[in-house]
C-alpha cells in the first residue's frame, strides 16, 4: 500500500520553518514582476526636408500660414500623447510635424519653390500636463517613391528624443514603400494609424512612446 505523505506535524522543525520562510518570498517575488513592457515608437529617417530655417508661423495649425488660409487637400486632425515606457506623460516635451502639401511639395530648397505658400508645412506644439498634443493639417498624400506619411519629431529641451514617420492604415502604397516595408510587423503597427472621417475632417490618433 502506498505510504501517505507525512503531515506537517511529523516533519522536522527546520524543514517546516524553511517552508514557511520560502512561501512568502516566492509570493512577493510574483507580485514584484513588472507588467509587460510597452513597445517604444520606432525611429525612422528624418528626411526628406526638415526645415533649413523654421517658419515664422510654426504653431499647430498648418492650414493657416501667417495671413494665408490653405484650402487644398483634405483637412485632418492629428493628435495623441507622448508617454514613456511606463505610460507616464513626458512633461515638457515638444512635438514637431512636417509634411508635403497636396501637390507633394515641401517648403525646402531641395524641393524648389513649388510648395503652396498657404500651407504652413511645419508645426510645433508643447504637450499638456497629460502629455497630449494636437495638430490641424491635411491627410498626407503620396509623392514619387513614397506612400503618404507625416514626419514627426519629439524634443525635450535641446534633446531630440525621437524622429519617426506616421503612416495611413490601409493605404495601398504602404506595401510598396521601402521604409515602411523595412519595419518589423509590430513596429509597422506602432506608426500606422487609421484616418477616420468626422464632421470637421479626418481624424487620426498617434500615441508616441519614448524609450527614455
Amino acid at each position: 500500500m502506498r505510504a501517505l505523505p507525512a503531515s506537517p506535524g511529523s516533519l522536522p522543525r527546520r524543514t517546516v520553518a524553511a517552508a514557511l520562510v520560502a512561501a512568502p518570498v516566492l509570493w512577493l517575488g510574483a507580485r514584484a514582476q513588472p507588467q509587460a513592457g510597452r513597445l517604444a515608437t520606432p525611429a525612422q529617417t528624418e528626411g526628406p526636408f526638415y526645415p533649413v530655417r523654421l517658419p515664422q508661423d510654426a504653431d499647430n495649425d498648418l492650414l493657416r500660414n501667417g495671413t494665408l488660409d490653405y484650402r487644398n487637400g483634405q483637412p485632418a486632425w492629428v493628435e495623441g500623447s507622448v508617454t514613456d515606457l511606463a505610460g507616464r506623460p513626458v512633461r515638457g516635451a515638444q512635438v514637431e510635424i512636417w509634411q508635403c502639401d497636396h501637390g507633394g511639395h515641401y517648403h525646402h530648397p531641395g524641393d524648389g519653390d513649388r510648395a503652396d505658400a498657404a500651407f504652413q508645412g511645419f508645426g510645433r506644439v508643447a504637450v499638456d500636463a497629460d502629455g497630449r498634443y494636437r495638430f490641424r493639417t491635411i491627410r498626407p498624400v503620396a509623392y514619387s517613391g513614397r506612400t503618404p506619411h507625416i514626419h514627426v519629431k519629439v524634443k525635450l529641451g535641446a534633446r531630440e528624443l525621437l524622429t519617426t514617420q506616421l503612416y495611413v492604415a490601409g493605404d495601398p502604397g504602404n506595401a510598396r514603400d521601402a521604409l515602411w516595408r523595412r519595419l518589423p510587423e509590430a513596429a509597422r503597427a506602432a506608426v500606422t494609424v487609421p484616418f477616420e472621417q468626422a464632421a470637421d475632417g479626418w481624424q487620426a490618433r498617434f500615441p508616441i512612446v519614448i524609450a527614455a
